[in-house]
């Protein structure tokens, strides 16, 4: 799914014009037990209870694609049989309204997903009319052919409100006094879209997979829940970029070709900046980023292969998650220097008395710690 696309379920969830059939929900304790399970429609609920659940499925929606939000596609295994596809298939076409496939649901859940804390579980079904567009990429409300049948599914952690105990009314003793805190549900964690909406229409062979924390991806629930390995956190994009830099040039890594490499990525992610699929640097893409980037081409010769053993087959890097993407960042035993993209290539290193120095060029209006500060000579 891309930015337009995920834009487009969003709004199903908006206030008074939201597209949910059914709602079905799990309380889990801090033991992993369930507290309670509900199943009943939307419209059963009050407006503010209303208003709280689409808040949570919008959030599930919600962050930056390629990290908090991940386009997953599951594995042929998956699909065959009674894999996780089939089941959730089934828990889809069930629209949460059969018991056994509803609590098979949530028990894989609650034996695969890590916490040590309360947490509230929360799917809905839904039936979307996916408007037509026209040649000018009009929507025409009335001219729908495909129905887009879905389930969201969000995890929610649940923690005592911040306010604690303190002055408040007690209504049952009708005066002012000390008052408990309250279990609130908060925003969440997890959640995912199945199918996926790919090219305005359903995908049953792909998810939508939605992280909070995108370092905390949770690889055994992805496993268990869709049988599919889930993909490098940005933190690890950024690891294995850096180690294919250093596993092609060795010791010839030079100042200036990393600078030409992060002009080169900021100018990609630039040229691409109103298409709404994220930018991927695959081994191909990634090649011919360092050959223009000044890499010599004896040392690109087995870079796919060198790719693959590194990053693993069929993977791609998202250019926005490297830093070089934002800034130059130099560091030394002792200093860090951080440097806006457009001035990276001012920067230069050379050897003064000796010792390999980073030379900036900084011309008027440099301030310390909010000080500005002029050169003085040194008068012996």
């Amino acid at each position: 799914m891309n930015k337009t696309e995920i834009s487009e379920i969003r709004r199903l969830f908006q206030k008074d014009k939201y597209r949910i059939d059914s709602l079905a929900a799990c309380y889990v304790g801090i033991e992993k037990e369930k507290t309670f399970v509900l199943k009943e429609a939307l419209s059963s609920f009050s407006e503010e209870e209303i208003l709280s659940h689409l808040n949570i499925f919008k959030k599930s929606l919600s962050g930056t694609l390629g990290k908090n939000l991940i386009n997953m596609e599951f594995p042929l295994d998956a699909e065959f049989g009674e894999g996780q596809q089939k089941f959730l298939l089934n828990l889809r076409d069930s629209g949460l309204k059969e018991e056994e496939i509803l609590e098979k649901f949530f028990d894989i859940v609650i034996a695969n997903y890590q916490s040590d804390e309360k947490y509230y579980i929360v799917a809905v079904h839904g039936n979307y009319d996916v408007p037509g567009k026209a040649k000018d990429g009009e929507i025409m409300e009335d001219a729908s052919d495909i129905i887009y049948e879905y389930i969201l599914c969000a995890i929610c952690p649940v923690k005592l409100s911040k306010v604690g105990l303190g002055l408040g009314y007690d209504s049952a003793a009708n005066r002012i006094g000390e008052v408990m805190r309250d279990w609130i549900v908060e925003a969440p964690e997890k959640a995912f879209l199945f199918p996926a909406f790919n090219d305005r229409e359903p995908d049953i062979h792909s998810f939508l997979y939605y992280t909070k924390k995108p370092e905390e991806l949770l690889p055994e629930f992805v496993d268990a829940v869709f049988g599919t390995v889930s993909p490098m956190s940005p933190e690890s994009q950024r690891e294995t970029f850096n180690s294919l830099i250093i596993e092609t040039l060795g010791d010839e890594v030079s100042l200036e070709i990393v600078q030409r490499m992060q002009e080169n990525i900021a100018d990609v992610i630039e040229q691409n900046k109103d298409i709404p699929e994220p930018v991927e640097l695959t081994s191909y893409a990634m090649k011919e980023l360092l050959g223009k980037s000044g890499v010599e081409r004896e040392k690109l010769e087995n870079f796919e292969e060198t790719f693959n053993e590194i990053a693993g087959e069929n993977t791609a890097i998202i250019a926005n998650n490297l830093p070089a993407a934002k800034q130059l960042s130099i560091k030394a035993p002792d200093i860090e220097i951080k440097i806006k993209p457009e001035s990276a290539s001012l920067i230069s290193h050379k050897m003064v008395d000796g010792v390999l120095s980073i030379v900036i060029p900084v011309g008027e209006g440099v301030e310390v710690n909010g000080i500005e500060v002029k050169y003085v000579e040194d008068k012996e």
